[in-house]
């Protein structure tokens, strides 16, 4: 714990920044977050919500699986503490994730990942189109391959949202949406206050957690800028029917599918270079209904809920940035892309033990903001 009460501006109310704000007010720091539009409504509420670290690393993304596996192990501390401050806290889905294949182009790239992530020691099973049915019943009969990984799991990431911030507000933590950063203001090295429309705030320290926007921010050099793009991804939410009742996340490699705990199943997602642009398109929305019926035709008769499309913070090597900048007291957590929710808890409990106690985390090591200096 601090020796003094710390007074933290936190730039931006997504999952990660309410986190860090939440954690802060734990444990006794005077927090204020600011968003420019609504809290918890941009890249963290248009997710999936997966915890898949498994299912998700690639063959250059190790170091980040490592990190989103000891992430997946804090949420049940998270959630423990997040119960004891707030009520409606979503629970921790341990389903599995089921890739399916419908096609031999589809089993060959299976039996290529197979093979990857048996050679990291990881709990997977390559599994027949009829063993992918035994497991999931809706799965066409054209699926004739699996990938099985038992240790993902998913969460609600929209009532992990409203929860954050009802404890974030109820520990005495401040919140001022529609209220946009105009600048950081810096003297002599170190970070002094955030400036917005309405007033200049003093700060001890700053955390930028505003996503795809965390560039936009001025007073801050170019140079310590992060290095950070908005790549558009589109979602659609359908309603559960007695007809469709899927037990947990079904992946192909053009689409997933996750059914969520109030009563909705949530089908993603594009990867566009569209700029800030968020509209929704016909085209892409069409390509993943009809790559979720090929998967499990009884998507057909769903009633759509939602479509929307929400903009991932992409860095320039997709990997995090995580802590203390050259700037004395202006911290950087972001640039998650594709895994803000799965990421959250490590990245919340490393960064505030950074921010009060002076303690850096090996597991931040390869995610500083440091490792762009030289580049």
């Amino acid at each position: 714990m601090s020796k003094k009460t710390e007074h933290i501006a936190i730039i931006g109310g997504g999952i990660i920044g309410l986190g860090i704000g939440w954690q802060l007010v734990r444990r006794g720091a005077k927090v204020t977050i600011y968003e420019k539009g609504e809290i918890g409504k941009e890249a963290s509420w248009v997710a999936g919500g997966m915890l898949a670290p498994y299912a998700e690393v690639s063959f250059e993304e190790i170091k980040l699986m490592r990190f989103g596996e000891q992430s997946l192990n804090m949420y049940p501390r998270l959630l423990d503490e997040l119960s004891e401050d707030t009520e409606n806290v979503p629970v921790l889905d341990s389903c599995g994730t089921l890739m399916a294949g419908i096609d031999r182009d589809d089993t060959e790239k299976l039996k290529r990942l197979c093979e990857f992530r048996k050679e990291l020691k990881l709990d997977v099973k390559m599994v027949t189109g009829t063993e992918a049915r035994e497991r999931e019943p809706l799965l066409s009969p054209n699926v004739v391959s699996g990938l099985w990984l038992p240790d993902d799991a998913q969460i609600d990431n929209r009532k992990l949202l409203k929860a954050m911030k009802k404890a974030f507000e109820k520990m005495g933590g401040m919140v001022k949406d529609h209220t946009k950063v105009e600048e950081v203001e810096i003297k002599g090295e170190a970070v002094m206050s955030v400036i917005s429309e309405e007033e200049t705030y003093a700060a001890d320290r700053v955390v930028v957690a505003a996503g795809c926007w965390s560039q936009q921010l001025a007073g801050i050099p170019g140079q310590q800028l992060p290095p950070i793009r908005p790549e558009k991804g589109q979602i659609i939410t359908m309603e559960k029917t007695d007809d469709c009742q899927l037990k947990g996340i079904i992946r192909s490699p053009r689409m997933y599918l996750v059914p969520k705990e109030d009563g909705t199943l949530r089908l993603g997602a594009t990867a566009e270079e569209q700029g800030f642009d968020k509209r929704p398109t016909a085209g892409a929305q069409k390509e993943l209904l009809e790559h979720a019926w090929e998967m499990v035709p009884a998507i057909y008769e769903l009633p759509l809920v939602e479509t929307v499309a929400g903009l991932r913070p992409a860095g320039k090597d997709h990997r995090p940035i995580i802590g203390e900048s050259d700037i004395s007291g202006l911290y950087y957590a972001t640039g998650h892309y594709r895994h803000g929710i799965m990421l959250m808890p490590l990245t919340v409990y490393a960064l505030v033990d950074e921010i009060l106690d002076e303690e850096v985390s090996d597991w931040l090591a390869p995610f500083r903001p440091q490792r762009f200096n030289a580049n």
